[in-house]
């Protein structure tokens, strides 16, 4: 059986498809509406369809809205390197300015959030407002994995994050992401979500085409070079320049939104994050909500967002 096509995420809906060169290589988004822009910015495993419920309420709202796949996802390129939070934050940034904008609210679920917020430190003058959704300051998210890990929640959160260690072998979790069609995939997003969503129609939809997505040639290695990074450059000098780098508060406000049930990212890391947030940056749980706000309980989260983007513009 041959493996899919890039261009097959280019699902059809209320929004245009289009390719942005930034930053040095092709990035594909979905783009709606038209107004301040809202830049929206997936999490493992997913790709630029996981918004489409925002896509539309976020431009029915007022707002120009672009979902991208991120560098090594869905329809964007796949180069063998630039996966270091460094380049990321530059992808996001080079998006903005190739769309012909001087500033963007940046969105982020999980990985895109930790972007956003780095985004935000190295590139203050482009980004608007940080919203993260179901993920943590990058410093909060690796005090709570690594450090002493003497608090009883960072042990939580050490084994709530155990698949970030056994990414950091070689080939064979590449090979299990693709294994039975994708069905490791399923796998990590039914023990990540709240148990409600889990019995859902919807759910099955969305891991499905998540499934699917991950078949395209070069998708896995690529998601799995994020947690490389993030691992090993905590031993290299990188690593400790990225830390200085992000350290500081940053000066636009943040929105988070985390589901309570959350089993990835455990609500008590993310409320660590709030030394790095900026002026008037709010914090909303979600009752019976787990690691993906935006796929489990699109109506309170849109709310979410747009009672903060709109206050922000």
């Amino acid at each position: 059986m041959q493996p899919p096509d890039p261009s097959t995420v280019r699902i059809d809906g209320p929004w245009t498809h289009h390719d942005v060169s930034a930053n040095g290589i092709r990035l594909h988004v979905a783009e709606a509406g038209s107004g301040p822009m809202v830049l929206l910015l997936h999490g493992f495993a997913e790709f630029w369809w996981a918004w489409r419920h925002q896509l539309v309420s976020l431009a029915d709202a007022g707002f120009r809205v672009v979902a991208a796949d991120l560098r090594g996802y869905g329809d964007s390129d796949k180069p063998p390197r630039g996966y270091d939070a460094w380049t990321l934050a530059g992808d996001v940034v080079g998006l903005v300015r190739a769309l012909g904008e001087r500033r963007a609210h940046l969105v982020g679920h999980a990985w895109g959030g930790m972007l956003a917020w780095t985004a935000a430190a190295l590139h203050p003058r482009l980004v608007t407002s940080v919203s993260v959704l179901g993920g943590a300051h990058p410093l909060a998210f690796r005090a709570g994995v690594g450090g002493t890990a003497l608090r009883r929640k960072q042990r939580s959160q050490t084994r709530a994050m155990g698949h970030l260690f056994r990414f950091q072998v070689p080939i064979a979790p590449e090979r299990r992401l693709v294994a039975n069609d994708g069905a490791f995939v399923e796998q990590l997003v039914r023990a990540w979500s709240g148990p409600q969503w889990t019995h859902a129609e919807d759910f099955a939809e969305t891991v499905r085409t998540f499934r699917q997505a991950m078949l395209i040639p070069g998708v896995a290695h690529s998601a799995l070079e994020y947690y490389r990074w993030a691992f090993r450059a905590q031993f290299r000098g990188e690593g400790r320049r990225f830390t200085s780098a992000v350290g500081t508060r940053v000066s636009v406000p943040v929105l988070q939104i985390h589901g309570e049930a959350d089993r990835c990212v455990l609500i008590e890391t993310a409320r660590e994050s709030a030394p790095w947030q900026g002026p008037y940056s709010r914090f909303e749980s979600l009752a019976d909500v787990g690691h993906f706000p935006h796929l489990e309980d699109p109506a309170r989260t849109d709310k979410a967002l747009l009672g903060f983007l709109t206050s922000r513009s």
